[in-house]
């Protein structure tokens, strides 16, 4: 491990986790906080400042994933989007069917909400994902029921990176009658999103991925034909009846301000992202028993995950001082347990053990990535001449 003389400059390479706010950002949350005292459902001055706020807010978020403005609820984040999309359409359609699909490979707030539906009777099925991580339409086709009401698959997994073929998913569901939910969280401002071309109903998206602030995120919900959804909460009946409760206007507008950013500087940022990607990973294969997990090409610029023969994962985070990076995803760190994405995967646990995932964002630099590329360097030969594989 290093030494505890000097401080160890700090690398942060985990924005999957989350991002650091953009001051632009944040100086659109200040102005908010200053101009919208008022409740958006007010008649009053105030109120409608507040409103207007949040609409020119729906129209940014919209515009990223070319959506029309009212297609767009505003919920806490992509794990609310996420259950009011796969609760509230399962819930919402039952008298159709009560049969979901899904992946192994998803987000827990996927997974999660259909475990939460099996005890109330529904039944889930969890296709597991080829060696690269991509879902094979066919094997989507084989699992669909004449009861399944609903489909969830992730656009960017958010351990992987690994971009699936939506559109060609959604082709499947389509012929069938059967919704489609993506979780869009980790493709925002990263991959290219169009709500015609993918032609699905229920897409997940998170303010905080994006360098917006933690707390906000938004479902785009498809206006023709309509998903029938039950809400989860109940009370004013803001967002169309589907999320009540008092809208934070100065949230929203973060979020307005990071959807309206990734918009206008998407294509050159993403080419920039995966330069930088590209370069980490030359100089991670090149240390030798190395390994990227998930599909070499179909995958998002800001993500590179990687397993390492002959060491313990623990052990190696620990000699990476100063560098941020991420075992596993945020989400289930705590459980100390080998990626269960990986090992769908078909990785062994010593190697899905022995997994970092790095991940760039806006402030991410080449000296970030030539700096990460050395600590790993020296931790990984220390640990290596410790214990030889």
């Amino acid at each position: 491990m290093a030494g505890s003389g000097e401080a160890i400059p700090r690398i942060y390479l985990d924005n999957a986790a989350t991002t650091p706010l953009d001051p632009q950002v944040r100086a659109a949350m200040l102005a908010a906080l200053d101009a919208c005292a008022g409740n958006a459902s007010a008649m009053h001055a105030p109120g409608r400042r507040a409103r207007e706020r949040i609409e020119a807010a729906r129209a940014d978020v919209a515009a990223l994933i070319r959506a029309p403005a009212d297609s767009i609820v505003f919920t806490s984040g992509a794990t609310e989007s996420d259950n009011l999309a796969i609760l509230g359409g399962a819930r919402g359609n039952r008298a159709r069917g009560r049969h979901l699909v899904s992946l192994r490979t998803e987000h827990r707030a996927v997974l999660d909400a259909c475990q939460a539906l099996e005890r109330e009777g529904f039944a889930v099925t969890l296709l597991v994902p080829g060696p690269d991580g991509l879902l094979d339409p066919a094997a989507l086709a084989a699992a669909l029921t004449p009861k399944t009401t609903l489909v969830s698959v992730m656009l960017v997994n958010n351990e992987t990176g690994v971009v699936q073929d939506i559109a060609a998913l959604a082709a499947v569901c389509r012929a069938r009658g059967v919704l489609v939910h993506v979780d869009a969280a980790q493709a925002a401002g990263r991959v290219p999103i169009d709500v015609g071309a993918l032609d699905v109903d229920l897409i997940s998206l998170s303010a905080h991925k994006v360098h917006g602030p933690v707390g906000v995120g938004a479902l785009y919900v498809r206006r023709t034909p309509r998903p029938t959804l039950e809400p989860l909460q109940y009370g004013g009946g803001q967002e169309g009846g589907l999320r009540s409760g008092s809208l934070a206007a100065h949230q929203i507008a973060g979020m307005g301000e990071a959807f309206r950013l990734a918009t206008a500087d998407g294509e050159r940022e993403s080419a920039r992202l995966q330069g930088l990607a590209e370069r980490l990973w030359t100089l991670l294969e090149g240390l030798g028993g190395v390994h990227l997990n998930g599909h070499r090409t179909r995958r998002a610029p800001h993500i590179v995950n990687v397993s390492f023969e002959g060491v313990d994962g623990e052990a190696l985070l620990l000699e990476l001082e100063g560098l941020i990076v991420a075992s596993g995803a945020a989400c289930s760190a705590e459980s100390g347990e080998p990626s269960y994405v990986l090992r769908a995967l078909g990785r062994p646990d010593a190697l899905a053990q022995a997994s970092l995932r790095f991940s760039l964002g806006r402030f991410s630099t080449a000296a970030d990535v030539e700096a990460a590329a050395t600590r790993v360097r020296a931790g990984l030969t220390r640990l290596r001449g410790l214990a030889p594989p």
